[in-house]
């Protein structure tokens, strides 16, 4: 547009649609944190605001990082990330019960499962793209792809971290789908696990996850234990009703009878507020940026891009359905933050990322000057 030729390029070829929507949700999230405080901005508005900002201008200047870039770094990242999961085991910081991140001094800690999350995409894409797409069907093409997927999920269960483990396993194996594995191997591998799952209950996972899933299963076993933080965010999210109680009127998370107000169920404070029609166009939000990212694969011009772009925003939206499915109580407790709106920078930083990924896919795809 000739109109806009005093616009810097490497502004202009932003996709401008999809960041002014990104802005307005993690705008609206620090009025929902700003309300969770009792009207407030510390401790948690103003801390989520900061990283926000600079992890949004991360993910603009990513968008300048060319599609071959993160080819040749997908698998080194992928090593790397391995022996810092591998360091946490040894050295890392314990907080919150769990031993997942690493101190790197000055006050600053680094989750690295939560990088693992778009780089186990990166890394499944690398791996198909090397191989001849005849030989993707093969046997020798699905091992080492389940391989990839299935060690740092391991070492991310030891931490214990079963949400992110699942965001893990499910991003890579998403990858192997779209690549073009047998329909048959999902089917067959669906149902062995189906059939272990009794066994993974009782033998792999910790005790809380375990009463975890047996409260999902019968929600009414232990209202005022295990089961209480369903109980309150079903309870929120019904007061809220069509319209909600209106801003800084949420009784549930002011009294604090919903825990994990600002994190985990951020979304049930939110929809005590703001009602059905808040959690609506939330949903609608994410959906836009998740068929932006899928817009992108499809006009990739590699099979690389395809594949990661589409892993990406299946990713996000992978992110996004865990956490209201749990906060809604349709799944189990896991622990998966609602990206943007929960409090919290390890979930604001894997978005980005993936944003940021996703735009220089897209700046590879189009080439245009300005982009409105």
């Amino acid at each position: 547009m000739s109109g806009l030729s005093f616009v810097p390029a490497p502004l202009a070829q932003l996709p401008w649609k999809i960041l002014l929507l990104v802005l307005a949700i993690g705008c609206f999230d620090l009025l929902v944190l700003y309300s969770a405080a009792g009207g407030s901005i510390r401790p948690w508005a103003l801390s989520q605001g900061i990283r926000f900002f600079v992890f949004l201008t991360g993910a603009m200047i990513l968008s300048r990082i060319p599609e071959r870039i993160w080819s040749n770094i997908a698998l080194p990242a992928y090593g790397v990330l391995c022996v810092m999961l591998v360091l946490v085991e040894l050295v890392g910081a314990i907080r919150g019960g769990g031993q997942r991140w690493l101190d790197l001094g000055i006050g600053f800690r680094l989750q690295p499962s939560e990088l693992m999350k778009p780089c186990i995409v990166l890394t499944c894409a690398k791996f198909y793209d090397m191989l001849p797409p005849n030989e993707t069907r093969r046997f020798g093409a699905i091992w080492p792809a389940a391989l990839l997927i299935l060690v740092p999920a391991a070492l991310v269960m030891k931490q214990p971290d079963l949400g992110t483990a699942l965001m893990i396993v499910i991003g890579g194996v998403t990858v192997m789908f779209l690549a073009g594995v047998p329909l048959r191997l999902f089917i067959g591998g669906a149902l062995g696990l189906s059939a272990a799952i009794p066994l993974a209950v009782n033998f792999v996972l910790h005790g809380y996850q375990r009463n975890r899933i047996l409260v999902f299963l019968d929600p009414e076993s232990d209202p005022l234990g295990i089961g209480y933080h369903i109980s309150q965010s079903k309870i929120a999210i019904g007061s809220g009703g069509i319209f909600g109680k209106g801003f800084l009127n949420g009784t549930q998370s002011h009294l604090d009878y919903l825990p994990e107000g600002h994190t985990d169920f951020a979304l049930a404070t939110m929809m005590e507020e703001w009602g059905l029609v808040g959690g609506v166009l939330l949903i609608l939000a994410f959906l836009l940026i998740v068929q932006w990212g899928l817009s992108a694969a499809l006009q990739a011009q590699t099979r690389f891009a395809k594949l990661t772009a589409a892993g990406l925003a299946a990713t996000i939206f992978y992110y996004v359905s865990i956490n209201m499915a749990m906060v809604m109580g349709m799944a189990p407790v896991v622990g998966v933050p609602l990206p943007l709106i929960s409090n919290g920078g390890s979930s604001q930083m894997t978005f980005m990322l993936c944003l940021g990924i996703l735009m220089s896919i897209d700046r590879s795809n189009r080439r245009s000057p300005v982009r409105w």
